[in-house]
């Protein structure tokens, strides 16, 4: 599959690990009017990875492995965690530039938005080396990657690298064959929908409705799952769109607040539906990470 590799600019971009917030009022409260104080966002997820269940977590928009954001502030605007969150790409490869593990090498798994972090996993030994606070440096590659025979699919957040790796296949001159793990109905999609464009953040899959969520099989998500999402559009912000099509990655645990839900990084999308989704259960980011390795 031709891309447009060549033309693309590697450049550098850095954040720290966040430490994970508490609110004044602890609780959450769930659509059916239960309260309780989850873990959520932010720090060093030591046993929330890559692979793992999205679903069934005693959990309210975790986030695997490590989460960073730059806290420098440029003439007081958040210009350096913008970059940051713009041009980190999903297989970029992560560095670690200061304490106890500096040098070990990491890859950016997702972004969440809202948040704006952008998510790293690391080998299990290097997480229980870092520490909040600890600087991460991403070689960020991939803004501006195309599909040089597929011009009416637009392609975001993905390293080349990895994308030569997860056995997509022309199906015409058209139509792509994508290989995903589920197929999400867009009727089920929730907060970041509207979103003015897709290169940060998320959005995500309300798991609400439990007769939606059987049809479509939706319990064993995983994080770092592909998945498509149907009647939908990305290409200039997230939008419902008969025929359309949206790839995916999930990016974060379930939620209990209404209209949450696991958050997906849309990773491609045709207005026109030429995307074919194809059922593949080694459709997981861990998965690609091997072969790309």
């Amino acid at each position: 599959m031709r891309i447009n590799k060549e033309q693309l600019v590697c450049q550098s971009v850095i954040g720290e690990i966040t430490s994970p917030l508490g609110g004044i009022n602890p609780y959450r409260v769930s659509p059916d009017g239960h309260a309780d104080v989850y873990p959520g966002v932010g720090g060093i997820s030591y046993n929330v990875r890559i692979g793992d269940p999205a679903c069934g977590l005693f959990a309210d928009h975790v986030e695997p492995g490590v989460s960073i954001s730059n806290f420098t502030q440029f003439q007081g605007q958040p210009g350096p965690n913008r970059a940051l969150n713009l041009f980190s790409c999903v297989g970029n490869t992560a560095t670690v530039v200061s304490g106890d593990a500096k040098g070990k090498v990491g890859m950016v798994t997702g972004k969440h938005g809202g948040i704006e972090h952008v998510l790293i996993d690391f080998e299990s030994d290097v997480l229980d080396q870092l520490v909040i606070g600890d600087k991460i440096q991403v070689k960020a590659f991939g803004c501006g990657l195309k599909l040089l025979d597929f011009p009416s699919i637009k392609v975001f957040n993905l390293d080349p690298n990895l994308l030569e790796v997860m056995n997509i296949k022309g199906k015409s001159k058209k139509r792509l064959e994508v290989p995903v793990t589920h197929i999400v109905p867009a009727k089920i999609m929730g907060s970041g929908i509207g979103s003015a464009h897709s290169h940060t953040g998320d959005y995500d899959i309300q798991l609400f409705d439990e007769p939606t969520v059987e049809e479509h099989g939706l319990h064993d998500l995983k994080l770092g799952d592909f998945i498509a999402i149907t009647d939908a559009d990305a290409t200039y912000g997230r939008i419902y769109k008969t025929g359309g099509m949206v790839i995916g990655i999930i990016v974060h645990s379930d939620c209990v607040l209404a209209g949450h839900g696991p958050g997906v990084m849309t990773v491609m999308t045709s207005k026109d539906g030429h995307i074919v989704p194809k059922k593949d259960n080694r459709a997981n980011l861990r998965y690609f990470s091997k072969l790309k390795s």
